[in-house]
């Protein structure tokens, strides 16, 4: 345990962020595997559902909880498999 009042606060701090960060990925992955299935089923609102995820993965990269990089490769993947959906559904 801290010694230091502010150290103490500090710890504190961190829990509450943690928390909140937490929530946040928790979200994100959540949104990310709707997603997918809905990709994986043809749903018709799927682009809606896509643009979503992409905004709630993009506030997290703005808020540092997550990577900007991180951010841009989930986007692209989901929006790969969006592409190669479509052009499977095109084809068929």
């Amino acid at each position: 345990m801290a010694n230091l009042r502010s150290a103490i606060r500090h710890i504190r701090k961190a829990r509450k962020r943690t928390e909140r960060n937490q929530s946040v990925r928790s979200a994100i992955k959540t949104f990310v595997k709707k997603t997918r299935v809905a990709i994986a089923s043809g749903d018709e609102n799927v682009a809606e559902l896509v643009s979503l995820t992409s905004s709630a993965v993009d506030k997290a990269a703005k808020r540092r909880i997550i990577h900007k990089n991180a951010a841009n490769r989930r986007k692209s993947r989901l929006a790969k498999q969006l592409n190669a959906a479509k052009a499977a559904v095109a084809s068929a």
